[in-house]
């Protein structure tokens, strides 16, 4: 993106190239291009029949919907008006921040399932690994740190949550990271956690306990897993599949699928209709929902090589798991990844409210590898599946009841908590350096190029039980 000085804050919907450092981050599609150049654009010159200065409008609501609406104009042009996914957004939002708001703000429970820090200051260094995702590539939305890895810390993720963000609840959750040179061990996760008690007076940060049998022995594991649960207040499991050793199917293991990674095979999620089948006393969150970066996701077919998200659809068809029934889907970095290209969006969301159920379609962003995640908020917001999509593949209409399920009814219901609505704000003073004003910027500091992100999975992503 052109930048007029060295505050440019970028746009307020994240391009990229970007990941969470599990899949080399995908080029720009050309749709993307070209609704970059167009958002580029037509923000300066909103900014400029507005009166304020660039910054200020692309970090406001009328410079986020200006980026959405020159999105669904690209979609427009290239699927010459059929396109399956709206931004149903007033032209005047773009302008009007009364007109923006009506679409882009609101007041549901939005809790976060999969949110992630890095705090490498509280790792002893015989244990470190050279600060490796904080050392992979380069912090573009962090001026106020003195380190790139200070970005990466418990202080930026509830800034971005809580004050950048409309997010109310979330679950932080493991890294596949093992062992006392783990940036996000379980105590590293307790503190976290406390801090969070202490600001906002209440229980809205959940954990994660982590689970990896495919490191050391099985025992060492379970012995872990009750070392955990002894002293933390774990909410569920989580296993990487695709990390570590040989990797591992999950035909007999609770635990959650992901993407990417060298062990991309195991990954898949071919295993989990088995698996629910056989477990039908465990729920299962299928993380990312089987999405594969780069995948272009259409109506889902049938066939003996099933791609991307149809390979979850697939597994759990042929186990005979209907909708609604234990099996979850996650939106992790899948929402961030396709929410630029209505028609992948709408045929994403639209399968898995469709197959997997609109009550086990769960929200989460992957934060803080994408920045705040209120661009993936607002987004959602203004997402609507056309009448077109609805009756030609059977998907149901976005309704605000169906997005409240999605933002937090769903996963409230299904960790058993009860909502927290009130946001949580603090100063700086009570998160010791919380920045009154806004010195970074939309960008997203996960890894922007194949090489960061294979550097970060090299420096950090080896399995270890010590």
């Amino acid at each position: 993106m052109r930048s007029d000085d060295d505050d440019d804050p970028g746009l307020p919907i994240p391009f990229g190239p970007v990941s969470n450092g599990e899949y080399d981050p995908p080029p720009l599609t050309a749709l993307e291009r070209v609704a970059q150049r167009r958002a580029v654009a037509e923000c300066d010159a909103n900014a400029r029949r507005l009166g304020v200065s660039r910054r200020q409008f692309l970090l406001s609501v009328c410079g986020a919907a200006t980026t959405l609406l020159a999105i669904q104009a690209c979609s427009d042009d290239k699927s010459k008006g059929k396109a399956g996914g709206k931004f149903n957004l007033p032209t005047t939002s773009a302008l009007d921040e009364n007109a923006a708001r009506s679409r882009l703000a609101g007041d549901e429970v939005i809790f976060d399932v999969q949110t992630h820090l890095l705090d490498y200051d509280t790792i002893d260094p015989a244990h470190r690994l050279g600060l490796g995702l904080a050392a992979a590539f380069p912090q573009r939305n962090c001026s106020d740190a003195s380190e790139p890895r200070d970005c990466f810390d418990a202080r930026h993720l509830l800034e971005l949550l809580f004050l950048q963000s409309d997010t109310t609840m979330a679950i932080l959750s493991a890294i596949p990271v093992v062992g006392d040179r783990s940036p996000l061990s379980p105590a590293i996760m307790a503190e976290t956690r406390r801090v969070t008690e202490a600001l906002c007076n209440d229980d809205r940060l959940l954990l994660h306990g982590q689970v990896a049998p495919s490191a050391g022995r099985p025992q060492a594991s379970l012995d872990a897993m009750d070392k955990v649960l002894a002293t933390h207040p774990v909410v569920a499991w989580k296993v990487y599949t695709h990390a570590g050793g040989p990797g591992w199917w999950l035909d007999d293991h609770e635990g959650f699928g992901s993407i990417g990674g060298s062990q991309a095979g195991y990954a898949s999620p071919v295993d989990i209709g088995p698996a629910a089948k056989t477990h039908t006393d465990v729920d299962f969150i299928v993380y990312h929902s089987g999405y594969e970066s780069g995948g272009n996701e259409g109506p889902y077919t049938a066939s003996a090589d099933p791609q991307g998200v149809d390979r979850l659809i697939a597994s759990l068809e042929k186990s005979g798991i209907g909708p609604n029934q234990n099996v979850y889907a996650e939106l992790g970095s899948t929402w961030f990844s396709v929410m630029r290209n209505p028609n992948q969006a709408a045929h994403v969301l639209g399968k898995l409210l469709k197959h997997v159920g609109e009550d086990r379609v769960v929200w989460g962003t992957d934060t803080l590898w994408y920045g705040s995640p209120q661009s993936q908020i607002q987004a959602l917001r203004a997402f609507e599946i056309t009448p077109e999509f609805q009756e030609r593949y059977g998907y149901p209409a976005l309704t605000p009841a169906i997005k409240n399920k999605i933002f937090g009814g769903n996963s409230m219901r299904l960790y058993g908590v009860k909502p927290i609505e009130t946001k949580c704000e603090f100063t700086r003073a009570e998160l010791e350096q919380v920045r009154k004003e806004r010195p970074g910027g939309n960008a997203a500091p996960g890894p922007k190029t194949a090489r960061e992100a294979a550097a970060a999975r090299a420096r950090d992503w080896a399995w270890q039980i010590s």
